[in-house]
């Protein structure tokens, strides 16, 4: 079954911090409940973005890598 994301975040083209950044303004915007789907293509997004998710206690539902793209999908859980 495939999660629909509330919101997208497309950090394809940017690297470290950035997506790591921007991935926490948008979690910090929405609400309890909804989820964001993440696109980069920095290699370490995929492992930035899983300890930042992790440390705000936030809940990674899924990471798939499609060639070089890391498509990340976190759930805001409070």
């Amino acid at each position: 079954m495939k999660v629909k994301s509330n919101r997208t975040l497309d950090c394809t083209g940017l690297y470290c911090p950035e997506p790591v950044f921007r991935t926490r303004m948008e979690l910090d915007e929405m609400k309890v409940g909804e989820t964001l789907e993440v696109t980069a293509d920095d290699p370490a997004a995929g492992p930035d973005i899983e300890n930042l998710v992790k440390n705000l206690g936030q809940e990674l539902l899924g990471m798939t890598r499609e060639n070089s793209t890391v498509h990340i999908l976190i759930k805001k859980i409070k």
